[in-house]
């Protein structure tokens, strides 16, 4: 199983992330240039539509406010298993660690999945640095 991690420093409070991020609905509003929409179908169920016109159906498994943890597994796209978590960890000085875990099957499916976190993550900075 491919595992992508990506974690990066963000210079806004996790409160402040952790408020947006975990109005899963609304996802569409954290990664801005990103996701063109996002609804919530059910309560354990988005659909998250992608710039590029990909649309993504996702199960969300857990939303854990002590921990700033989201996980989720995407139900469309082919994958045999697709597994991931969101989490935002308090740093110093009104700083916090976003850390974007992904599990996959097959594991080339990494190589097309990569460039989607990274464009997501600079969305993510984008939407919550000041500048």
């Amino acid at each position: 199983m491919a595992s992508i991690i990506i974690a990066v420093s963000v210079q806004t409070s996790a409160e402040t992330v952790w408020n947006a991020l975990s109005n899963v609905g609304e996802a569409h509003r954290v990664f801005t240039g990103v996701l063109s929409d996002c609804r919530l179908e059910a309560d354990d169920m988005r659909i998250a539509t992608f710039t590029n016109g990909l649309v993504a159906r996702e199960r969300i498994i857990s939303i854990d406010a002590a921990h700033g943890r989201i996980a989720y597994t995407v139900l469309s796209g082919g994958f045999e298993h697709h597994g991931a978590s969101m989490q935002v960890v308090p740093g110093d000085n009104g700083t916090c660690r976003f850390v974007w875990t992904r599990d996959v099957l097959p594991n080339a499916a990494a190589e097309r999945i990569r460039p989607l976190m990274d464009t997501g993550v600079a969305a993510l900075k984008r939407t919550f640095e000041p500048g």
